[in-house]
């Protein structure tokens, strides 16, 4: 049965919606709505206009025979801000105060609603990159990992402290980590990464980054590139940082155990923010 407008409008938004990052040639709709050309790209054009309209994205159009229409995700300058601030609130929590000014995130990353929204903050800045990969550490850092790759319709690899006989051969590194100076290890199946893909590395927490600098370094074994770096919180007060170039969504200015007071700030997503929409 032939759909009428209002129906063949639902149908193809929550399509684009469901498909982020995704090249969908013209004829695919046709053919799913037995509709002409002409009627399909004057509903896509009032769909981007209504998507720009809410800040939640936009419609591309690509010319030619191998050409077609995709929807790129993106935020609201005013939507983001609203987001980070209702993260700050939560982070400042007293009772989330662990030992060494870590702090206990767990009950986000595992709030499906925050995820998403985190992932879509992300996404947001990290739409225009070409990205083939998210690549994160367990444990904590996969949600977040997912919830990014969906959105930029790319799969996730996760970094492990050891192999597993399940994924085969690996790539193995020693790696110091940047606050406790302390040499671990870690692995990753050498399956997960092609040669020159380029990597959004995701994590939930970094303080000195030493962990993302030994996935940095675990990358260079795959002859991969860094297409970006995320994190959730990142600590402040730290005498060394060993990665400079990132986006943190919050940073975590001031925790006195003995006072129980934390101190939490917007990151400096925002720099980014702005250079994406220049």
């Amino acid at each position: 049965m032939k759909l009428k407008r209002s129906g063949r409008m639902v149908d193809l938004t929550t399509y684009l919606l469901h498909h982020p990052q995704q090249l969908i040639p013209l004829t695919f709709f046709v053919e799913r709505y037995g509709s002409a050309k002409s009627s399909i790209s004057e509903d896509l054009a009032i769909i981007k206009e209504n998507f720009e309209w809410q800040g939640i994205g936009t419609i591309v159009t690509i010319p030619g025979a191998a050409g077609g229409v995709k929807y790129i995700p993106s935020m609201s300058k005013k939507e983001a801000t609203t987001i980070i601030h209702e993260l700050i609130t939560l982070l400042e929590d007293p009772s989330r105060i662990l030992p060494g000014g870590y702090l206990y995130v767990t009950d986000i990353i595992g709030n499906p609603r925050l995820v998403n929204q985190v992932g879509a903050l992300f996404a947001s800045v990290f739409a225009g990159k070409k990205i083939d990969v998210v690549m994160t550490i367990a444990t904590k850092g996969i949600p977040l990992a997912y919830s990014v790759a969906s959105l930029l319709n790319v799969p996730v690899v996760i970094v492990r402290s050891n192999s597993r006989v399940t994924e085969g051969s690996t790539v193995s590194i020693n790696y110091v980590s940047g606050s406790t100076k302390r040499i671990q290890t870690m692995a990753l199946a050498r399956r997960s990464i092609q040669k020159d893909a380029n990597v959004l590395i995701i994590d939930d927490f970094m303080k000195a980054g030493g962990t993302i600098k030994g996935m940095i370094s675990l990358l260079n074994e795959f002859q991969a590139h860094v297409a970006g770096i995320g994190v959730l919180v990142e600590a402040e007060d730290v005498s060394e940082r060993l990665v400079d170039d990132y986006v943190s969504i919050t940073r975590l200015a001031k925790v006195d155990e003995k006072e129980k007071r934390i101190e939490v700030e917007t990151g400096n997503y925002f720099n980014q923010f702005e250079e994406e929409q220049k």
